[in-house]
């Protein structure tokens, strides 16, 4: 007896983000020279960064801008 296929409800398609590809807009984060997290505003990107770098104080951790196509390097530990 086979048993009755349960349908899911369809699930809204995922944004992908490629780590080899700069990406074209908002801002990401580039650990160690490669691309990692994507955020919508530079706060949300340094504040991702920061929580990295004080976690794994030995990375590299930069925000790149899609914008301009620059890269800010996270400075540890956080000015005061």
């Amino acid at each position: 007896m086979k048993k009755p296929k349960i349908e899911a409800e369809e699930q809204p398609p995922r944004r992908i983000i490629r780590a080899d590809k700069a990406p074209i807009s908002g801002y990401s984060l580039v650990v160690d020279g490669h691309f990692k997290s994507h955020h919508d505003t530079v706060e949300a990107a340094e504040a991702a960064g920061m929580a990295l770098k004080n976690e794994f104080p030995m990375l590299q951790v930069q925000v790149y801008d899609a914008a301009t196509k620059t890269r800010s390097l996270i400075k540890w530990p956080a000015p005061a």
